[in-house]
């Protein structure tokens, strides 16, 4: 018997205690427990940095696992989801804060993602999503272009040193060297990060005091950012500053537009698109998505206000489930969700939500979804 609902579940993670798989099968238990006729299909969301790796793999790419060099020097392994000619990456994976036992604001490189980069290319991929977020770096992306074969000289004709502070001895650029494949691969960087790459508003300014960076070491990076800007528009022709979105990740988004053709893209909108989002919508009769805290910010374009928006375009309702919800009934309904529920409708310890969130997730979902899908057929009378 064809099932008689259908449901799709696209959650991103709950920030410091639930990823947004294990998110989405909690709801999926919950939903199944009270709706065993119901199809679900589980489309785990992120907003382009951590966890997109993890979304496309849910999503059916395969995974690989290559060593490279970690924002420190020291190898890390990192993976990375292939599919077809397409293949996902997480700055996180090789230049994340996570992988530092001290921070290092001005030596910390992103050689490592670089390294990943050569590794889709050696898996045939001609498209390269990089999802940004998390980075322990503020190098402009230098050990990125040094991984893929650029030079970046200082006067003596020597290879400058790791991290943005490496970058004030920079004199020239020599893209020359190249790794040849870089010609035919596209790269979409998923960063919802405006920024540009220098100035009170720039990778160093904004982003560098969170990996370390003291003020003077902000003001060395700044500076260090643009002559790296003025070098690469000098000997590549290539204009890095003033336009949006180049400080991002320390400035990796700058690094891969200097010799990468490249754009910049929504994180979750990307990571809908990768992961199919729109032929799951197709012919669902509720989709389920959430995060940590359902707030305004999460209006401003974060995962689940994207899952919201294709949604409705689809014409399917759309039911928030988080943490905590802290928007009013009116301002859910004004933003198009059908129902919202937090874990602590369920569970009012916090702690405990914070500790054990999957049962109380899937005790929501069981309790809240039903209401919202179309009721089974009555079983005929004898």
């Amino acid at each position: 018997m064809l099932p008689v609902v259908r449901i799709v579940i696209a959650p991103d993670s709950f920030k410091g205690s639930l990823a947004a798989a294990d998110a989405a099968e909690a709801v999926a238990r919950g939903l199944l427990r009270e709706r065993p006729d119901a199809e679900v299909l589980l489309r785990p969301m992120a907003d382009g940095g951590e966890g997109t790796v993890a979304a496309a793999l849910r999503a059916g790419y395969s995974a690989r696992t290559v060593t490279v060099t970690g924002p420190d020097g020291r190898p890390v392994e990192a993976e990375f989801a292939v599919d077809g000619t397409t293949a996902v990456v997480e700055m996180a994976a090789a230049a994340g804060l996570g992988l530092l036992d001290e921070l290092a604001p001005t030596t910390a490189t992103t050689r490592g993602v670089g390294e990943l980069l050569l590794a889709a290319l050696d898996e045939g991929a001609t498209r390269v999503v990089v999802g940004l977020g998390g980075s322990a770096t503020t190098d402009g992306g230098a050990g990125l272009l040094q991984a893929l074969g650029v030079r970046l000289l200082d006067a003596d004709g020597a290879d400058v040193p790791p991290g943005g502070a490496g970058l004030a001895r920079l004199d020239r650029v020599d893209a020359g060297s190249a790794d040849p494949r870089l010609r035919d691969v596209e790269v979409q960087v998923a960063t919802d990060v405006d920024n540009p790459l220098t100035g009170p508003a720039g990778a160093a300014a904004v982003y560098g005091p969170q990996k370390g960076a003291t003020p003077e070491q902000v003001a060395e990076l700044d500076a260090a950012l643009a002559r790296f800007a003025a070098v690469v528009r000098r000997d590549l022709g290539v204009e890095l500053e003033g336009i949006a979105a180049m400080g991002a990740a320390g400035g990796t988004t700058a690094g891969i537009a200097a010799v990468l053709t490249s754009s910049v893209s929504s994180g979750a909108e990307l990571v809908a698109d990768l992961v199919g989002l729109d032929a799951a919508l197709a012919g669902a009769d509720l989709v389920v998505t959430g995060e940590g805290s359902l707030d305004a910010q999460t209006l401003r374009g974060k995962a689940p206000a994207v899952v919201l928006a294709r949604a409705r375009a689809a014409g399917v309702p759309c039911v928030g489930l988080a943490g905590r919800v802290q928007l009013t009934d009116a301002e859910l309904r004004a933003a198009g969700f059908a129902g919202a529920g937090a874990l602590v409708d369920v569970e009012p310890d916090v702690a405990r939500c914070l500790a054990e969130p999957a049962p109380v997730l899937t005790e929501l979902a069981a309790r809240l979804l039903p209401a919202h899908l179309p009721q089974p057929p009555s079983s005929p009378r004898a």
